[in-house]
């Protein structure tokens, strides 16, 4: 664990605030198998949920293959089947709203920096009632580049007014890890749908948790 106290935390979403990933996973499969066709495994669809929604379509399908109002479409629909799932289901990872509190007290600063559209971010902050602790939300639509690029982090540190080396990211899928790497940033990782040795390839990492209880938290702040 790092003793350098950071000055900011930025929070991947899905599955790293909320433990929803299955969720997601299950309606891509079944958009991927059922209404487009492909012959894609549960498990090869969980290695392909990293990025934007257009991104995991081009890579199972190829560029090009659908238009973009249809790749709108598609997206739209897999977070409608997917909100419908997983809303009465929906609740923080425990011990993050007090984790939350402690940070805010503290002064420390806090963003977002998620793949996920606008439609699910606000669909958790607001149902949740935890945007208030937010000073940047960077979503899939404010970035060029998606994660694994550095360019999510880097742009909420930039809003924050933090230097990149003071913020700590707080991840579940590799391709976030590696995004916060190429950051140069610190990292926490969930163990929410990933299991540590996932994460070999990556040196920027300070902690595994199983959630925001874990005491080894308290030397960040």
């Amino acid at each position: 664990m790092t003793t350098k106290k950071p000055k900011a935390f930025l929070f991947d979403l899905n599955g790293t605030m909320i433990n929803d990933m299955e969720f997601h996973n299950h309606a891509w499969h079944s958009i991927l198998t059922k209404d487009l066709g492909a012959s894609i495994s549960f498990e090869a669809v969980k290695k392909e949920m990293y990025g934007k929604n257009q991104d995991l379509l081009e890579r199972v399908f190829g560029v090009g293959h659908f238009s973009q109002e249809q790749i709108d479409q598609i997206s739209i629909e897999k977070e409608h089947r997917y909100q419908s799932a997983y809303k009465k289901h929906l609740t923080l990872i425990p011990g993050l709203a007090d984790f939350l509190n402690e940070a805010k007290e503290l002064g420390i600063l806090m963003a977002i920096g998620s793949a996920a559209i606008p439609f699910n971010i606000n669909f958790v902050l607001d149902n949740l009632n935890v945007r208030s602790y937010f000073s940047a939300i960077v979503s899939a639509e404010d970035v060029q580049n998606s994660k694994p690029d550095p360019e999510t982090f880097t742009k909420g540190a930039n809003i924050l007014g933090v230097q990149f080396d003071e913020c700590v990211v707080f991840e579940d899928a590799p391709k976030g890890v590696e995004a916060a790497q190429n950051a140069g940033m610190k990292c926490v990782v969930l163990t929410t749908m990933h299991t540590a040795d996932e994460f070999s390839a990556y040196n920027n990492i300070i902690a595994f948790i199983e959630d925001y209880n874990d005491p080894i938290l308290k030397n960040l702040l």
